[in-house]
């Protein structure tokens, strides 16, 4: 397994920005976000492999993903925030069987990095 590190959360007005890093101590083709709100199932926010990107629906056009496979990166820049974007966000990598956005699909997962948006 890799070791995946996040940064960049924080709190945020709505209808601001923020960019999260996930950078992973090996190299990875898939590299992938999901989030989790408190008593809420972890969904798919978005995914990158060989710089083709997946979105999962509540994302509504607001946030790109990117991936710098020369630091074994990926980024997820969020705009247009809105308070129900308001959880914990994970980076995952090492894709297995599955589809792209389903969290079983990924074997290795980071601690975590909160974002919080208030109205």
């Amino acid at each position: 397994q890799v070791r995946l590190v996040e940064s960049g959360g924080g709190s945020v007005q709505a209808g601001g920005s923020l960019r999260l890093s996930c950078t992973a101590s090996g190299y990875t083709t898939y590299m992938a976000w999901f989030r989790q709100a408190p008593g809420k199932e972890r969904e798919g926010v978005a995914a990158i492999v060989t710089n083709s990107p997946w979105y999962g629906d509540l994302t509504k056009g607001r946030f790109t993903i990117t991936q710098d496979s020369r630091k074994n990166s990926v980024y997820l820049q969020m705009n247009r925030l809105e308070p129900e974007d308001t959880a914990m966000y994970y980076c995952a990598a090492q894709k297995v069987d599955g589809h792209i956005l389903d969290p079983q699909s990924y074997k290795s997962w980071g601690q975590g990095t909160q974002v919080t948006v208030s109205s």
